[in-house]
C-alpha cells in the first residue's frame, strides 16, 4: 500500500482549503484510489500568520526551494502564483528532481508550459494544472480524456468570474463599472489590484492553455488580441439589451486555414443563447469536436472550494496513474501553428461615439465609415450631458482592418470625439 507524500507551497485561501480537504477527505480518497495521502511538508511566506488552524511545526519548511531535494516527497503543490520568482524556480526544480507537480498557476503554465511539459516527460513525472482554467470545472481532463477521440477546431467561453460578475451586476442594478468593481472587491471576487482580470490578461493565459490542449499545438501566449471590460459603460449594456444582446467577456480560439485565431475581447451575444445567460461568477466553456459535436461545461470559475477540488483531483490522478501527458499528448508531437492575422477578421461591430453635440457630426461618422467600406445596420442617437451626445451604431459585417482604420482617423479629431467604444458582435453561426 503506497503512501503519497505531499508538500503544499503557498497557504493563502486556496492552499489552506487544499490542506483542510486533504485531511478531511483522507479516507474517502483512500477508498476511491487505494492509496494513502500524507501531507509531509508545507511552506509559506509567513509562518507566524494566523490561519485559523493548527499546522504541526514539524511540517514547516521555511525555504520551499529545499523541497525538491527531499527524497521521500512525491508531489509538490505550487500555489504561490506568478510566472516568475519562487513559483518558476520551484516548479522547474521539482520536475528536475523527479517530483510530480500540481499547480493552479495559469500565468506560469501559459508562459513556460511547453518547457515544463518536456521536462516532466523526460523525468517520467506528471505536471498537472486543472485548476488553472475554469476553477472547479474539470475542463482540462474532459478535453484530454473525455474527448480524446475528437478533433477539436473551436473552443470559446466565459473564463473569468470577476468580469462576468461585474457585467452581470451592472445590468441587474444599473450601477456603474467603478461601483460594481468595488462591490466585487468587497465580496472577494476581485483583487485589490484587479488589473489582470478587467484587462483580459487573466483570460488570455487561460485561452492560451486551452488552445494548446484542444489543438495539440505549442502554446501561443503573445501577439494576439486581448481587450478587457474597463471601457464599457452602463449605456453600452443598456443599448445591447435594447438590440437583443448581452455583453460578455469571451475567450475564443479556433483553427482557420491551418492558423490559430485566438483572442480575448468583450462581445455582443444574442439574448436567447445559453452562453448569454451565464451570470455572476460562473464560468462556461463550449467545445466543438468531431464526432461528438458541441459540449458545454458550466460551473464555479473561482473560489477556494472549486479550485481546491480541481487541485485534489489532479493529486488523485497522479496517485492512480491515469494521466501521462500535461497537454494530452507527447510534447514532441505538438504542432507549431502561426497566428491568424486579426486584421482579416470579419464581423458586425457595435460602435459608440461620445461626441460634442455639433452640426455635421453624424455626417462625419457615416461618411468615414462608408469610405472604409462599413455600412450601418442600426443607428441610435442619445443626448448625454454637458453638450455631449452618444451615437450608437451596429454595422453590417465589416473587416477589422477597415473598422480600426476608421476609428483611428475619427479619434484624432478631439474637437468632436471625446470617446469611442468598439465591441464586436459575435458571429451567431459559431454560437
Amino acid at each position: 500500500m503506497k503512501t503519497f507524500n505531499i508538500a503544499i507551497v503557498g497557504l493563502g485561501n486556496i492552499g489552506l482549503e487544499v490542506y483542510k480537504n486533504l485531511i478531511k477527505n483522507k479516507k474517502n480518497i483512500y477508498d476511491k484510489t487505494g492509496f494513502k495521502i500524507n501531507i509531509l511538508n508545507v511552506s509559506a511566506k509567513n509562518y507566524k500568520k494566523k490561519r485559523g488552524l493548527r499546522i504541526p511545526r514539524s511540517k514547516w519548511i521555511q525555504n520551499p526551494l529545499l523541497l525538491p531535494k527531499i527524497k521521500n516527497l512525491d508531489i509538490i503543490v505550487e500555489l504561490v502564483g506568478g510566472s516568475e520568482g519562487i513559483a518558476k524556480k520551484l516548479v522547474f526544480s521539482a520536475l528536475k528532481h523527479g517530483k510530480h507537480v500540481v499547480t493552479a498557476n495559469k500565468a506560469l503554465i501559459a508562459k513556460y508550459g511547453d518547457q515544463l511539459s518536456i521536462l516532466a516527460e523526460k523525468k517520467s513525472v506528471n505536471l498537472l494544472f486543472e485548476a488553472s482554467v475554469g476553477g472547479g470545472i474539470p475542463i482540462i481532463q474532459s478535453i484530454k480524456q473525455g474527448l480524446i477521440a475528437n478533433k477539436i477546431k473551436h473552443v470559446y467561453g466565459i473564463l473569468n468570474g470577476t468580469t462576468n460578475f461585474i457585467l452581470t451586476e451592472m445590468e441587474r442594478t444599473g450601477a456603474s463599472f467603478r461601483e460594481v468593481l468595488k462591490i466585487a472587491q468587497n465580496k472577494g471576487y476581485a483583487e485589490a489590484n484587479p488589473y489582470a482580470d478587467i484587462s483580459g490578461y487573466d483570460v488570455a493565459s487561460k485561452i492560451s492553455i486551452l488552445s494548446s490542449i484542444c489543438f495539440g499545438c505549442k502554446i501561443i501566449n503573445s501577439k494576439f488580441l486581448v481587450e478587457g471590460i474597463s471601457n464599457i459603460d452602463l449605456l453600452d449594456i443598456k443599448c445591447a439589451k435594447n438590440l437583443g444582446y448581452k455583453i460578455k467577456l469571451l475567450a475564443i480560439s479556433e483553427i482557420i486555414n491551418n492558423k490559430i485565431k485566438q483572442r480575448v475581447h468583450p462581445a455582443f451575444i444574442p439574448l436567447n443563447l445559453d452562453i448569454a445567460n451565464i451570470n455572476g461568477v460562473t464560468n462556461a466553456v463550449v467545445v466543438d469536436g468531431d464526432p461528438i459535436g458541441r459540449t458545454i461545461y458550466e460551473g464555479a470559475g473561482a473560489g477556494k472550494g472549486p479550485t481546491s477540488s480541481s487541485i485534489i483531483s489532479d493529486i488523485a490522478s497522479i496517485m492512480v496513474g491515469n494521466d501521462d501527458f500535461s497537454f494530452g499528448l507527447s510534447p514532441s508531437a505538438k504542432k507549431t501553428y502561426k497566428l491568424f492575422n486579426f486584421k482579416n477578421h470579419v464581423s458586425k461591430y457595435y460602435l459608440r461615439f461620445l461626441v460634442y453635440d455639433k452640426p455635421g457630426v453624424l455626417s462625419a461618422i457615416t461618411s468615414n465609415l462608408a469610405k472604409n467600406k462599413i455600412s450601418v445596420q442600426n443607428l441610435v442617437q442619445e443626448p448625454d450631458k454637458n453638450q455631449l451626445s452618444n451615437v450608437m451604431i451596429v454595422t453590417h459585417k465589416a473587416k477589422e482592418e477597415n473598422v480600426q482604420k476608421s476609428i483611428n482617423f475619427l479619434s484624432k479629431n478631439k474637437k468632436i470625439f471625446k470617446k469611442i467604444v468598439l465591441i464586436r458582435v459575435r458571429d451567431e453561426s459559431k454560437l
